[in-house]
């Protein structure tokens, strides 16, 4: 198959690569004329402008748009669908809140144009192992880019997951469920880091990875981070978020679902941003005002 492709970032230029293994033609835009460059060695087609990759494409055509999520996101789908014509499909492959994407669906739908979006999971190893893909969408263009879905993703690794917005909210799930798995590892391994018994704990997380009910690939990684790092002193503790935690407890907030581990994570990367809580400072001065306990000036 072809497809015009958008954002050749970390995601995006693996993204590509794996396509052209698999001999679909693509072609390629970023606004770095040196990512384009690159691209077009992995056999892509260069593209200089949105119009110019639009030109080199045959209908119905396909543009799988991968750039960071929020405004850039909703100015390429916009400045992509005023270059299609009737019967043509867009793909949204980033990190869109999913009331976004049924609301361009509708707006898309007004002009004969298909959107799809496509929650992708599999960070910079995607390249090797290949992408998750929960897919949203209309049944006819989701069968149609079904070659692309598979090349992209790893046996059994992508599914047509619902209607517009489906593929979105369950990778923001998907997202949800891995800030708690990431802060129950931070918290088991910052207590072991205190222990007594000088444990190693890139060996203790490798044993983990044989046998244990907390194996994972987040595990995995964890041994390879340790490994280079063992003490993780070239790291500060500073963790920005996405989005996506955001917007599960936002939703879990409207359904009244209960989601405190999810929530805890979140506000604990908050936490990690700041040099000096004011909220620990206020506890300083409650308890010295209260009981003279003693505080660091």
């Amino acid at each position: 198959m072809e497809l015009g492709f958008i954002g050749l970032g970390k995601m995006g230029m693996n993204m590509v690569t794996r396509l052209r293994r698999d001999n679909h033609r693509v072609v390629a835009f970023d606004r770095s004329a040196d990512l384009v460059k690159q691209a077009e060695g992995q056999g892509c087609v260069a593209a200089s402008s949105l119009a110019d990759m639009i030109g080199k494409l045959a209908a119905p055509r396909t543009v799988w748009v991968m750039v960071p999520s929020g405004a850039p996101t909703e100015e390429t789908v916009q400045a992509v669908a005023a270059l299609l014509q009737p019967g043509d499909t867009i793909v949204d492959g980033g990190n869109t809140r999913f009331h976004d994407d049924v609301r361009r669906a509708a707006d898309l739908k007004k002009k004969q144009l298909h959107y799809i979006d496509a929650g992708t999971s599999g960070g910079i190893w995607g390249l090797k192992v290949g992408y998750c893909l929960m897919i949203g969408g209309e049944d006819a263009p989701v069968k149609r880019l079904t070659p692309i879905f598979t090349t992209l993703a790893p046996e059994n690794g992508w599914a047509h997951v619902g209607g517009h917005g489906a593929g979105h909210y369950v990778k923001m799930v998907h997202n949800g469920i891995e800030y708690s798995m990431m802060q129950g590892y931070a918290e088991g391994f910052e207590l072991m880091s205190k222990s007594e018994y000088n444990l190693d704990l890139g060996r203790v997380a490798d044993l983990w990875m044989h046998g244990s009910v907390v194996r994972s690939w987040l595990l995995e990684l964890a041994v390879d981070a340790l490994k280079d790092d063992p003490k993780l002193d070239k790291l500060k503790g500073f963790v920005q978020d996405s989005g996506e935690g955001r917007w599960m407890i936002a939703d879990a907030i409207e359904k009244d679902v209960p989601v405190p581990t999810l929530t805890t994570a979140l506000f604990t990367r908050f936490r990690s941003r700041q040099d000096q809580s004011f909220a620990e400072k206020m506890l300083a001065a409650l308890r010295n005002a209260f009981g003279g306990h003693a505080v660091r000036r």
